[in-house]
């Protein structure tokens, strides 16, 4: 049995272990943890670029890897706790924005100024107990190679948006978004597709979104 499943397996040893690794009521690892363990544990890609001033929230459990030339700008957060956060090359996380995992994003996608994006919901089926004392419901977020996503746009657990997406400044993602396409609103919605035939971006009609 792996050391890992050892501690996951005996609730003692895992709660001394989340001791010394996470504050109490304070979910974010000791420094300790930042100097001396996430450098080894994590990967960073040649010419990857971290802000000082942003908060870089992960955790050993969880992979948090960051491909070459890939920028987190000024006061992003960056959360692994509840799953995998994986940057692709050439990725940019806009100022201010947060990415909570599970979240991949692919080679040449990015965030505009304070955008959300999770891969997780509390929650909340047990209604005699707060939220966050529920477990979480783990769902991954991924934003393929190439999309980019407007400021201040959310993007909810669960979502995939497809390759060479734009998403519209100040949209909420609720669904799935096809590869080529424009999004925009709450919940976003697709008006333009690209062609391949003609080189063109097309607007949809309604009975295009109904095969989406």
């Amino acid at each position: 049995m792996k050391l890992k499943d050892k501690i996951k397996s005996n609730p003692k040893l895992k709660q001394l272990v989340l001791r010394a690794i996470v504050p109490k009521r304070n979910p974010k690892p000791r420094l300790w943890v930042k100097w001396f363990l996430n450098p080894f544990k994590h990967k960073k890609g040649k010419g990857a670029l971290i802000r000082r001033n942003s908060r870089i929230d992960v955790f050993p459990w969880n992979r948090f890897e960051i491909g070459s030339l890939t920028t987190i700008e000024s006061f992003c957060t960056i959360a692994n706790g509840a799953g995998d956060v994986i940057l692709g090359n050439n990725v940019r996380v806009g100022i201010g924005s947060v990415v909570i995992g599970p979240v991949v994003m692919g080679n040449g996608s990015g965030l505009g100024q304070h955008v959300f994006v999770s891969g997780f919901n509390h929650g909340y089926e047990d209604a005699s107990q707060n939220s966050s004392q529920q477990a979480l419901v783990i769902r991954p977020t991924v934003i393929e190679e190439d999309a980019h996503i407007g400021a201040n746009s959310v993007i909810l657990a669960g979502v995939t948006i497809g390759k060479r997406c734009q998403i519209g400044a100040g949209s909420v993602v609720t669904k799935d978004i096809p590869p080529y396409s424009i999004a925009v609103g709450n919940p976003a919605k697709v008006i333009k597709q690209f062609n391949h035939l003609t080189g063109t971006w097309d607007k949809v009609t309604k009975k295009d979104l109904s095969l989406i």
